[in-house]
């Protein structure tokens, strides 16, 4: 497949630039650019692709390793493991990375770009980045730790944006008074994200309460609570015990009416922890398990493409530099290296609720009585 089909793949936007839709016999989407809503079906409104043959939907691009953490302190989980010292992608290398991408009459396939850095300020590139994103219709969206917000870099965020995430450490104002500052500039779609281990299960428990009673966080959208992922840092910290745990933090969002939201590690966990709701067949609908080389993809700040940031340096992977790529979609969509990665995450799935399972890490919570998931 060394070029887009045009014959059997359409992709287009609406006259306001608002809407993009990528239309084909076997795979289908709607993006809305202001609102974030994307719909993804296959040759019925029934049916679910297993991956989008035309390139990724989502782009995880590392463009920063420099991070200092809150006042000095870099974050005691952090799976990167950075600190102070570390790389910055030029905008010529980031120009170069996603001029590559698949488009069609220049309408980029990819929708979104989520741009990991360490500090907001690390790299004196990243608003240029931004702005080129914006121009071409891909809509950029950022985590930040809160630290060294200021009224300015907040309004920019804000106007260039579509989401921002910041990241929840103790104690928790920095993130808070990010937050309130991002929401009173009209950034709607402003999230928390929240670690859930043995070591922080108090303070997911808190962050909720403080999302129910904090006036500081009024208008947040959701809090993200994101599996521990045992590399780097993280191998410091400890998965949570038990399902029971998970459920508590689960049920409390529920009762104190908090919009949550969880990464796709945790799908499989989460519909095991909800799934004598009365609402369940609801709450599945909104749930995707790992979309990694399905439907996202991740590029580390060498122009290296894996399959997610947490695979990248484990033995078997060596990545593709998409720098050397002449074709997008045959050297790294459809390269041996990300099919083999695609066919293995296709076949491990969680026999009790069909999520897909990452091949590499084990991140399903301790089986539970009657739980039939872990078994092969």
């Amino acid at each position: 497949m060394s070029d887009l089909n045009h014959k059997t793949m359409l992709l287009g936007e609406s006259k306001d630039g608002v809407q993009k839709a990528c239309m084909s016999p076997v795979y289908n989407y709607v993006f809305n650019r202001e609102t974030g809503f994307f719909a993804r079906w296959g040759k019925t409104k029934e049916d679910d692709p297993e991956f989008a043959p035309f390139g990724p939907e989502i782009l995880d691009l590392e463009v920063s390793e420099i991070c200092h953490g809150i006042d000095g302190t870099p974050c005691k989980f952090c799976y990167k493991s950075n600190n102070g010292n570390g790389r910055n992608m030029s905008f010529e290398t980031f120009k170069t990375i996603i001029d590559k991408f698949p488009k069609v009459r220049k309408i980029h396939v990819l929708t979104q770009i989520a741009f990991g850095i360490g500090d907001l300020h690390s790299n004196p590139d990243l608003f240029k980045m931004f702005e080129y994103s914006r121009e071409i219709g891909i809509i950029p969206n950022l985590t930040i730790n809160g630290w060294d917000l200021t009224d300015e870099s907040a309004r920019k965020l804000s106007n260039l944006c579509g989401a921002i995430a910041v990241s929840r450490y103790n104690p928790p104002d920095v993130c808070y008074d990010a937050v309130k500052k991002l929401t009173d500039l009209g950034m709607k779609q402003t999230n928390i994200h929240q670690l859930v281990s043995e070591e922080t299960f108090d303070d997911c428990i808190q962050v909720i309460l403080d999302a129910a009673n904090d006036p500081r966080l009024a208008k947040l959208n959701a809090i993200v609570f994101l599996f521990l992922k045992p590399k780097g840092r993280g191998q410091g910290f400890t998965k949570i015990s038990s399902m029971e745990k998970y459920k508590q933090i689960i049920d409390l969002a529920f009762q104190k009416n908090i919009n949550v939201g969880f990464d796709s590690c945790s799908a499989s966990s989460f519909l095991r922890t909800i799934k004598d709701r009365p609402d369940y067949k609801k709450l599945e609908m909104m749930v995707d398990a790992c979309e990694s080389t399905l439907f996202s993809s991740y590029i580390n700040v060498e122009g290296r493409f894996f399959y997610c940031s947490f695979t990248e340096g484990e033995p078997g992977w060596e990545g593709i530099d998409v720098l050397k790529a002449d074709n997008f979609l045959n050297d790294v969509w459809y390269g041996e290296e990300t099919k083999k990665f695609r066919e293995n995450l296709l076949k491990s799935r969680c026999k009790e609720t069909g999520c897909r399972k990452c091949p590499i890490f084990d991140l399903d919570l301790p089986k539970i009585k009657g739980c039939v998931c872990h078994e092969n």
